[in-house]
């Protein structure tokens, strides 16, 4: 084997190691950000202890929920009057600093709703919130006699 042919290995062998160690490193942000956020809305909706928001969210805290404005006021202030609220996380999902939910939410509409939440971190903290709220139904009520969540 040349000398040529033994650098290029090394070479490869190198960068096979540095893509494994940076995917590794990436999935592990990503698990965190998904404890970080199923902690966050845990502390903050079904324990309604609003020191969580100091802990998990940070300003500017952009919403793109359009019956709430941005800020993290908001949360503190809708956040002691919800009553019999709970929101059940079925599924999640992470990509790079975004974390997704779907959720079974009771108490935030009239009747149940499933919503996915999309988050965005960072520096592990929540800045950016999207979602998509519908109306709960049934299989037994869907066209596809599927469940929604």
């Amino acid at each position: 084997m040349t000398q040529h042919n033994v650098e290029r290995e090394e070479r490869e062998e190198r960068e096979e190691r540095e893509e494994r160690e940076e995917r590794e490193e990436r999935e592990d942000r990503e698990k965190a950000n998904v404890d970080i956020v199923l902690t966050a809305m845990r502390e903050l909706f079904a324990d309604k202890d609003l020191t969580a928001i100091d802990r998990y969210w940070a300003e500017p805290y952009i919403q793109h929920s359009p019956r709430m404005p941005n800020g993290l006021d908001t949360l503190r202030n809708i956040v002691p009057d919800l009553e019999g609220f709970s929101w059940e996380p079925q599924r999640t999902a992470a990509q790079g600093d975004l974390v997704f939910t779907h959720s079974i939410v009771h108490g935030w509409a009239p009747n149940p709703v499933a919503i996915v939440d999309i988050f965005r971190l960072d520096g592990g903290r929540i800045v950016e919130h999207w979602d998509v709220v519908q109306d709960l139904v049934s299989p037994a009520e869907s066209v596809s006699g599927n469940p929604m969540v």
